[in-house]
């Protein structure tokens, strides 16, 4: 009741009007709490808009700080105040206004979204008030909102794909005549309009009411809608509503479909969601599921999060900005101080800061912040895959957040008021997409007024969307004249440019863009980027382009690990030859389309930046495969080892044939009595069957035969045209068109290599652990396989060496949630200096390294080969079933598990000596799970030993000492490589 009569000015009653509630709630005042007024006071000195008081009303530290304004006052505009300078005061979790009559508790906390509790008089005597005020002095952790940011976003999402998927059934069922691009562009306009309601730019929740207003009549929406956005689209009167002007080009036409009773009832619960608090980083995925509906139930699951993002945009942009930032800083703070030495009389009762406002001499330190304020506001951002537009809009609210505090640092010294001026219109995009194109626009928009909202800028003047033509639809690596030849498309000059641009590489390459462009685009860029690189590499060579042309400072892009070797890496090459590498993050789980994949994360300039840093750590350089110790880039292929190494047939169609189908064809016999279908159907041999069990699977091969040969092998043929012939008459790529009875890629070169062979090596492209295998010479090696073209023990064991393990690893690019490495043999094989070239050491009865060599490898593959196929008979006699389960197990993956196991535990781990029972229980539990229970510890000793044998044995035959470390061993061969290259 005291309270309730007031009318006198905030500053005549806020403190005793505190103090009262301090009593209400039992808590002490301020004066009797903290006397010295460290961390509970009236009249803490902070920044508000212009600097021109610098006290914020009560500040608590760690609980809240309390703005008071008079009796019916405007609390939004207290509020905003609060949002300018709670930074100053460490970020307290509560941001409470209060006019006397009404106490607002805004939630202040991090990844949470904003909750507003109105507390009246009414409250305070009847209701829950005093417990609420209770809670923000003891307890502020009480008001955690119940739901983070991002569960709030995947549930907001989720009710707006319900609505755009009844929008779909509905169009299924009636047959209404609009596109797909219609109905995305007629969705983007309903979400804005729910997230403009939510944050007050729409008034008076106006299109909830419109939707409530028809009752059950939604039909009736479609005019009404529709005169909405052509309201928004110019600003003015709308019933009794006044709409703000919106421009842009969302609101271009005023199309809305029909919309059917149960879908009103789905947008009204969308409505109910919070659209202000929702992340704009989810928009791009979330309209993907739309428009494509084989991705629905992954929604939420793998859009890429602002921390991943950050990882480009922090060093790339954000670093360099504040590293300046610290100097303008100290320089304006040198500046200042200068100026208080001078000072002598200061006015009574001035402070310190307003005594400095008056001061002339003042002007160089607010320059200095004025002008690194416009330098934030003139950077240029450029994403040249930008999609729907996320690394645009971090990038955005990082430099916003700069901008707000040169403006609160400049405030807080009663310096003049600095204006926000950082803005959508520094960002450039480019995409191809339509659809992700006009998104883009809407992502940063939205990102944008989010921030300005949240952080005490919300006043904006109209139009409040403004076209950005920045954002372009374009192709970013293909572009033709107006005579129709293909040229490179032009980018804007930008400060900095990051992104994330697609992985698309081989197969899936000419499968998605076709035959005709994938060759106009190689021939664009010949001698610059390799033939048969991924689609990423023409971002790094452009973006490169573009340093070097003093269009921009610094660049970062993601591509995947397949960067950092072989052809791809040739555009990182050619940054550092006369650029540099300035960040790197070299092995980084990515999600795509829903897939586990390992990324790299690269930054680069034109040499200028110093500081090196990859995965975290400074070192002195980074090599271009992401390295940086012995710079492995400089190996070269070595033409002693050009034309043995092959990858298999790739096949593309299904040429497979299970065993049972296989016997039946080759039991057939064909019309002309010549021909055995043995000749082309043979036992297929791909990754499972060497790093598992053998599959038994076929496939018919008719290698490079034409038409009219392949049709005599009747029975195969006729399963080929039912099975293949469809799906190749769809592909892309002319060859396999034309030639569809054929693999799309049957390995001429390798079938010539070892067609004088009875046998020849290999080994799996993507395998845990590297191991090679000897395979018959009548089956068809798999395009997941390297084949060795040679037959001869010495060569396997030079192979199945750690000399070459060690080199392998270091050489070849990672692949999979599982960062397994990834054979190459351009850069693992063919770089690689055999103890003699191939085809010059001497033969085994020659040279005792070579007969070592090859006894070793023969005492492998037996060992190997007798312990994956134990006889039935003798021990195992009489288990039936239970043998066959037995030899399930038995892998060459479960084997070399355990090898690996036990080299890593076998010096103390595994000691007699200084083991407890325990602990070898436990130690053994882990060595029958890595096995799966399919090898003795025993017999892992004795496959250990015969590998060191062997081991031992290459090293000998390269003249080398027994005990070379890994980094030893890497130098070694990098030095031989080398000094072979020179020959």
């Amino acid at each position: 009741a005291k309270w309730s009569q007031i009318q006198q000015k905030e500053t005549a009653v806020s403190q005793s009007h505190f103090n009262d509630i301090c009593r209400l709630v039992g808590h002490p005042t301020p004066l009797e709490y903290d006397p010295a007024g460290k961390t509970f006071s009236f009249e803490t000195q902070t920044v508000k808009p212009g600097g021109h008081k610098g006290f914020a009303d009560v500040y608590f530290r760690g609980k809240f700080i309390w703005e008071y304004k008079g009796p019916h006052a405007d609390l939004t505009k207290a509020y905003q105040q609060l949002q300018l300078y709670r930074e100053d005061l460490q970020n307290p979790p509560l941001l409470i206004t209060s006019d006397i009559h009404t106490i607002i508790i805004h939630t202040n906390f991090n990844n949470y979204p904003t909750i507003s509790h109105t507390i009246s008089f009414d409250d305070i005597l009847s209701g829950d008030g005093v417990e609420k005020l209770s809670w923000a002095f003891s307890d502020p952790n009480k008001f955690t909102p119940d739901r983070t940011q991002e569960q709030i976003t995947k549930a907001t999402a989720a009710t707006f794909l319900r609505v755009a998927n009844e929008m779909k059934q509905h169009r299924r069922l009636t047959g209404e005549l609009y596109t797909p691009e219609q109905l995305a562009h007629f969705l983007v306009r309903l979400l804005f309009c729910l997230f403009a309601e939510d944050m007050r730019l729409l008034p008076d929740e106006i299109f909830t009411k419109i939707v409530k207003a028809r009752g059950g009549d939604y039909d009736n929406l479609q005019p009404v809608l529709g005169d909405l956005f052509a309201k928004m689209r110019t600003g003015g009167t709308f019933g009794l509503w006044n709409i703000r002007y919106f421009d842009g080009t969302l609101f271009d036409d005023a199309f809305v479909p029909s919309i059917p009773y149960d879908l009103g009832r789905t947008l009204l619960q969308a409505a109910e969601q919070d659209w202000s608090q929702v992340d704009p980083s989810i928009f791009g995925t979330l309209f993907e599921r739309i428009i494509d509906e084989s991705k629905r139930a992954q929604l939420g699951a793998h859009y890429t999060s602002e921390a991943d993002i950050m990882l480009i945009v922090e060093p790339v942009l954000m670093e360099p900005l504040r590293r300046k930032w610290d100097q303008v800083r100290r320089q304006a703070d040198r500046e200042l101080r200068a100026n208080l030495t001078g000072l002598t009389n200061t006015v009574v009762g001035q402070t310190p800061a307003e005594d400095l406002s008056n001061l002339e001499t003042t002007n160089a330190a607010y320059q200095l912040l004025a002008g690194f304020a416009a330098e934030i506001a003139a950077v240029r951002v450029l994403d040249p895959a930008c999609g729907s537009g996320n690394f645009l809009y971090v990038a955005l609210r990082q430099l916003l957040d700069l901008q707000k505090q040169v403006i609160t640092y400049a405030a807080r010294r009663g310096l003049p008021e600095l204006p926000l001026t950082v803005s959508p219109e520094q960002l450039y995009g480019i995409e191809i997409n339509p659809y992700a194109h006009e998104l883009a626009q809407i992502t940063v928009w939205i990102g944008y007024l989010q921030w300005r909202h949240e952080n005490g800028f919300g006043e904006m003047a109209d139009p409040i969307l403004r076209p950005l033509h920045n954002i372009q639809r374009m192709d970013a690596i293909l572009a033709y004249d107006a005579n129709g030849n293909p040229v490179e498309p032009e980018w804007p000059a930008a400060d900095v440019i990051i992104g994330n641009p697609p992985f698309l590489g081989g197969q899936k390459l000419l499968r998605e863009f076709g035959d005709e462009y994938i060759e106009k685009l190689r021939s664009l860029y010949v001698n610059r980027v390799p033939s048969g690189g991924d689609l990423v590499t023409y971002w790094f060579e452009k973006a490169w382009l573009s340093i070097r042309a003093g269009n921009t400072l610094r660049a970062g892009l993601i591509a995947t690990q397949a960067i950092r070797a072989g052809s791809n890496r040739t555009v990182l090459d050619n940054i550092k030859r006369d650029g540099d590498i300035f960040f790197a993050w070299s092995d980084e789980p990515w999600i795509l389309d829903g897939a586990d994949v390992r990324v790299s994360i690269i930054g680069f300039d034109d040499g200028t930046i110093i500081k090196k840093l990859l995965d975290g750590q400074i070192v002195d350089s980074i090599n271009a495969d992401l390295t940086h110790i012995l710079d492995m880039t400089k190996m070269q292929r070595l033409e002693e080892n050009f034309n043995l190494s092959f990858k298999g047939v790739d096949k593309s169609g299904k040429f497979e044939i299970d065993e049972t189908q296989a016997k039946k064809l080759l039991q057939t016999i064909n019309k002309d009595g010549n021909r055995e279908n043995s000749d082309i159907v043979k036992l297929w041999i791909n990754g499972l069957d060497i790093t598992r069990r053998l599959r038994n699977m076929w496939i018919i091969d008719f290698a490079e035969l034409p038409f009219e040969e392949a049709t005599l092998y009747e029975a195969p043929f006729k399963y080929v045209v039912e099975n293949v012939k469809p799906s190749r008459e769809k592909n892309r790529e002319q060859r396999q068109r034309v030639l569809w009875w054929q693999f799309a890629r049957p390995r001429p070169a390798l079938r010539e290599a070892i067609s004088p062979l009875r046998r020849f090596i290999a080994t799996t492209r993507v395998a845990k652990h590297r191991f090679f295998v000897m395979l018959e010479n009548s089956c068809v090696p798999d395009s997941r396989l390297y084949v060795i073209a040679r037959d001869d023990d010495y060569f396997f064991g030079v192979l199945h060496s750690r000399v070459h393990e060690v080199w392998s690893l270091a050489t070849s690019s990672r692949h999979g949630v599982g960062n397994d490495p990834t054979y190459n043999n351009t850069t693992c094989f063919e770089t690689f200096p055999f103890p003699w070239p191939p085809g010059q050491e001497p033969a085994e009865a020659d040279d005792p390294h070579v007969a070592e060599i090859a006894h070793w490898a023969r005492e492998l593959v037996a060992w190997r080969q007798a312990w994956l196929h134990p006889p039935r008979e003798g021990m195992y006699a009489g288990l039936g079933d239970a043998y066959d389960k037995m030899v399930k197990k038995r892998t060459l993956t479960n084997l070399y598990n355990g090898l690996v196991y036990y080299r890593q535990t076998r010096h103390d781990k595994f000691s007699k000596l200084v083991m407890s029972g325990e602990s070898k229980l436990f130690l053994q539990a882990e060595f029958d799970k890595v096995t799966r229970k399919s090898v003795s510890r025993a017999l892992i000793e004795e496959l250990d030993d015969i590998h060191r044998a062997l081991d031992t044995a290459v090293l000998d035959a390269y003249g080398w000492r027994h005990d070379l470390s890994d980094e030893e061993i890497l130098e070694h061969v990098l030095a031989l490589n080398l000094e072979r290259a020179s020959v």
